[in-house]
C-alpha cells in the first residue's frame, strides 16, 4: 500500500468542509485526519462562564479543560466530522490517541516564558505512538478521523496540541504529505493581501517572519513542528486552505 496522507483540520475551516471531502474521494493514498477543536473548546467554555487560558498559542488545560477538550474534540466535533465523511462518500470512523494505545503522553514539565513559570496543566508530551489500529483500519478501507486526546501509564488522559499529533502520526506512519488545512491557507506577510502567500517558506523565511511579526503565536508552532517532520521521514509538508489538499494550488510547501 502506498504511503499515507496525513490532513490536519482546525479552526473556523471546520465550518464547511464540503470540498475537502471531496478531494480526499481523489486521494490514492490512505488518508488519516486530525482536527482540532481550540474554537469550539474556548466557545463552550465561555458559556460556562470560563476564560481558559491560551499563551503563545499554547492551551492551559485545567480540570474543566480537559473536561472541555473531551467534551468537545473527542465527543461533538469528532462525532460530527465523521458523520460528514460518511455522508460524502467516505467509509470514516472517529478515534482519539487512547483508542488502541495510540498514543503515550506525559505530563508537560513546566515552561518559562517571560520570566513566568508556567505550568500547563493536563497537557501531554507524546512519548510513544502506536499507529497499529489505524495501520489496520486503513488497510481495511476506513479513513480514521482522530482526536488529540492522549493518556498516560495511569490512564490519565492528557489534551495534546494537535499539530503535535499531525506532526507524530505522520513521522510514524512515515507519510508522503502532511497538509495542515488552516484559515491563511498559506504562510502569509499580510492576511489582508491574498498576493503575500508564501510559494515556499523556508527557515530564512521563517526568521524573517518572526522578527517582523508576520509569523507568531500558533503558525510559528507549525512551522517548527513541520521542519521537525521533514527531519523524521515525512517527504513533504504543506500549509494550505481547504479547498486545494488535493493540488495545493495555493498552499505553501514547508522545507527544510
Amino acid at each position: 500500500m502506498s504511503r499515507p496522507v496525513v490532513v490536519k483540520i482546525g479552526g473556523t475551516v471546520m465550518n464547511d468542509l464540503s470540498t475537502l471531502w471531496e478531494q480526499i474521494q481523489f486521494i490514492k493514498s490512505p488518508v488519516v485526519i486530525v482536527h482540532g477543536g481550540g474554537s469550539q473548546s474556548t466557545k463552550l467554555a465561555n458559556q460556562l462562564g470560563h476564560s481558559p487560558r491560551i499563551i503563545h498559542g499554547r492551551r492551559v488545560t485545567t480540570d474543566l479543560d480537559l473536561n472541555i477538550a473531551e467534551w468537545v474534540m473527542r465527543g461533538s466535533v469528532n462525532v460530527s466530522l465523521v458523520a460528514q465523511a460518511n455522508i460524502n462518500g467516505l467509509h470514516a470512523v472517529g478515534l482519539c490517541g487512547v483508542d488502541g494505545r495510540m498514543i503515550d503522553v506525559q505530563r508537560r514539565e513546566p515552561w518559562i516564558i517571560d520570566g513566568e513559570t508556567v505550568d500547563f496543566g493536563w497537557v501531554g508530551e507524546i512519548i510513544d505512538v502506536n499507529t497499529t489500529v489505524i495501520d489496520q483500519l486503513s488497510d481495511a478501507g476506513f479513513t480514521c478521523i482522530i482526536a488529540p486526546i492522549g493518556y498516560d501509564h495511569t490512564g490519565q488522559r492528557f489534551n495534546i496540541n494537535a499539530d503535535t499529533v499531525a506532526c507524530a502520526l505522520a513521522e510514524h506512519l512515515v507519510a508522503s504529505d502532511l497538509v495542515f488545512v488552516t484559515d491563511t491557507g498559506g504562510v502569509m506577510k499580510d492576511l489582508s493581501d491574498p498576493d503575500s502567500r508564501l510559494i515556499t517558506c523556508s527557515p530564512d523565511d521563517e526568521t524573517e517572519g518572526v522578527n517582523h511579526g508576520w509569523i507568531s503565536g500558533g503558525m510559528s508552532v507549525k512551522l517548527q513542528m513541520a521542519r521537525n517532520a521533514l527531519n523524521h521521514g515525512v517527504s513533504k509538508v504543506w500549509i494550505t486552505g481547504v479547498r486545494d489538499v488535493l493540488y495545493k494550488i495555493n498552499a505553501t510547501e514547508i522545507i527544510a
